[in-house]
C-alpha cells in the first residue's frame, strides 16, 4: 500500500510541534526529538529541509534552535511534502513517457494521474492550522 517517507513524517511532526509552542518560540531539535520520540539525527535533516523551503527559520546562539516563519494557516501539508520530498511523484505516468516502461500500452495512466491529483489536492487543502484543530479535539 502507499506509504509516506519517514523524513516527511518527521517534517510534519516538527512543524506541528513548533506550531503548538506558538509563533516566534524557538525550539531545539533535541527538545523536539525528546518530546516527539524521534531520532534527533533524522529530525535535524527534516528541519533543515523545512528551513531551506522557508517554512522554518534557525536562530543561532546559546538560546538557538528553530521556529516557524509562517503563520499556521499559510502552511499546507503539500508545502511540507514539497520541502521534504521535492516535486510530487506518486506515479511515474505523469512525469514523462521515458519514466515508465509500459507508458504507451498502459491502460491505467488516467486513473493513476487522477489518484496523484486527488492526493495532492488533499495535501494542498490541509493546513497546519486545521491539523492543530484536529489534535485539540
Amino acid at each position: 500500500m502507499l506509504q509516506v517517507s519517514r523524513k516527511f513524517e518527521y517534517g510534519l511532526h516538527a512543524v506541528t510541534y513548533m506550531a503548538t509552542k506558538g509563533q516566534g518560540r524557538v525550539v531545539t531539535v533535541k527538545e523536539m526529538a525528546d518530546e516527539i520520540g524521534f531520532s534527533q539525527e533524522f529530525l535535524s535533516k527534516a528541519v533543515q529541509s523545512l528551513k531551506r523551503a522557508g517554512i522554518a527559520d534557525s536562530v543561532q546562539g546559546v538560546k538557538g534552535g528553530y521556529m516557524l516563519c509562517k503563520e499556521t494557516h499559510a502552511i499546507t501539508v503539500a508545502d511540507i511534502a514539497l520541502a521534504i520530498e521535492g516535486k510530487p511523484h506518486l506515479v511515474r505516468c505523469g512525469v514523462s513517457p521515458e519514466s515508465c516502461e509500459v507508458f504507451t500500452s498502459c491502460h491505467h495512466k488516467s486513473y493513476m494521474n487522477k489518484l496523484q491529483y486527488k492526493i495532492q489536492a488533499i495535501l494542498m487543502a490541509t493546513t497546519i492550522e486545521s491539523l492543530l484543530h484536529q489534535i485539540a479535539e
